[in-house]
């Protein structure tokens, strides 16, 4: 049984992985399925695959004026603000606000489900795909946005600086570079360029960054005691 009551207005960092710690992202088309998802599931309507043609991330473009064009007759309501995020070949991290009473967790429901089953259809497997229920711990405050956000980015530098999170960074320029390059997170979003607006929330970014210059900094200053810090207040 979970352990923790979503509210309103609240944030909260949502995990998963693989089951056995299988790759869910295979391939540059498996991503961008996911962000898609991301983006279409987010709504208190379901959503309707037979009424829809998915054509890679052009898809959420239209998808979005589909929903404007709609909007007097049935209203887009969102379910939560995704914030941040950083994907991973076998697992995902998300910063989310709930918007509407029970909206993070049926927002995850229907991710989920819609995800696998776009996957397993397109590799011919069957069951589950993520290690059971997503994980999710609250944002208390806005003190710890900042940390964590760094921390979500920073999960690519697995596929970089492997011991990272031993020995802090090492080549900061060239990490600078791998996580403005990296395609799946939101780092480039913070720093002034925008690659997903459809699919996270700017506001909160722009709140509590300052300058794009200001959040590349900060980041490369990152040190192993900060992720020891995120352990303690259990939120990493």
């Amino acid at each position: 049984m979970r352990g923790i009551i979503f509210g309103n207005g609240e944030y909260y960092h949502v995990y998963n992985r693989g089951v056995e710690k299988r790759d869910v992202f295979t391939a540059q088309f498996d991503y961008e399925r996911f962000l898609f998802d991301v983006y279409a599931m987010n709504d208190q309507r379901p959503f309707l695959n037979s009424q829809f043609h998915y054509r890679g991330l052009a898809s959420i473009e239209r998808l979005a004026e589909r929903r404007a064009a709609t909007r007097e007759r049935t209203p887009w309501r969102r379910l939560v603000d995704v914030v941040c995020f950083c994907l991973l070949p076998n697992h995902f991290h998300l910063i989310l606000r709930q918007c509407v009473d029970g909206g993070l967790s049926l927002f995850m429901q229907k991710l989920g489900t819609a995800y696998t089953m776009y996957f397993n259809e397109r590799y011919q497997r069957s069951g589950g795909l993520f290690q059971g229920t997503f994980k999710a711990k609250h944002v208390a405050t806005d003190r710890y946005f900042l940390p964590l956000s760094r921390y979500v980015h920073l999960n690519a530098l697995d596929l970089f600086e492997s011991d990272w999170r031993e020995r802090g960074i090492r080549h900061v320029q060239r990490a600078r570079g791998h996580l403005f390059n990296y395609p799946w997170s939101t780092y480039r979003d913070f720093v002034g360029h925008q690659r997903f607006p459809r699919v996270v929330d700017g506001t909160l970014i722009r709140r509590l960054v300052g300058s794009p210059q200001s959040y590349q900094e900060y980041v490369g200053r990152f040190r192993p005691s900060g992720l020891r810090a995120l352990s303690a207040l259990g939120l990493e």
